[in-house]
C-alpha cells in the first residue's frame, strides 16, 4: 500500500481460469461489490478486450442523485491474469451542445485492478488493488470507502468463483 492505493489479497479455491471468468461478467458485479453501491449492469456484455466501456447502475446516499450511472472503461485485460478498469460519469447535457454528439465520459483517474496468480491448479492468489495516483480533481478523500470493504468484495469473489 502507497499515499495513492490500497490493496488486499485472498485465496480462492477456483483456476485463474475460473475467477478470470466471474471478473469479466458484469452481472457479478453487484454480488462482488463490498461497499453495496453497486446495483446492476445497465451493459451486459462480457467483458473482453482493453477500452470495451460497461455501465453499471449504482446507489449512494451521499449521491446527489442517490441513483446513477458509472461508465468504466477497460484498462488491462490479460486473460486470466489481470483485469482492471477506470470508472466515469457521464454528465448531464452540457447546454448548447447537439445532444446527437453524446455526452464525453468523464474519467476521475481512480482504478480498480484484479492480479490473478496460479498456485497450483484449482488455487488462485487475487490481489484487489484501487489506485487513485492519477486523480487530479480531490474534491473528496481518497478512498472514498473503508478499506476492509476490499476484503469483503475478495470474500464475495470467492464465494462466486468456488461454487461447483
Amino acid at each position: 500500500m502507497t499515499d495513492d492505493t490500497v490493496a488486499a489479497r485472498i485465496t480462492i479455491n477456483a483456476s485463474a481460469e475460473t475467477v478470470f471468468e466471474v471478473l469479466t461478467d458484469p452481472a457479478t458485479h453487484a454480488a462482488i461489490d463490498g461497499t453495496g453501491w453497486v446495483q446492476q449492469p445497465v451493459d451486459t456484455d462480457r467483458l473482453t478486450a482493453v477500452g470495451q466501456i460497461f455501465r453499471m447502475g449504482m446507489y449512494h446516499d451521499g449521491h446527489p442523485n442517490k441513483q446513477y450511472e458509472m461508465a468504466n472503461r477497460i484498462e488491462v485485460f490479460d486473460p486470466p491474469t489481470a483485469i482492471a478498469w477506470t470508472p466515469g460519469a457521464q454528465p448531464r447535457h452540457i447546454p448548447g451542445r447537439d445532444p446527437a454528439e453524446g455526452d464525453a465520459v468523464e474519467y476521475g483517474g481512480w482504478i480498480w485492478r484484479y492480479d490473478l496468480k496460479p498456485d497450483g491448479a484449482d488455487r488462485t492468489i487475487v490481489t484487489l488493488t484501487y489506485d487513485w495516483s492519477r486523480v487530479q480533481n480531490r474534491d473528496i478523500d481518497f478512498p472514498p470507502f473503508r478499506t476492509e470493504h476490499l476484503d469483503n468484495s475478495l470474500r464475495h469473489l470467492a464465494e462466486l468463483a468456488e461454487r461447483p
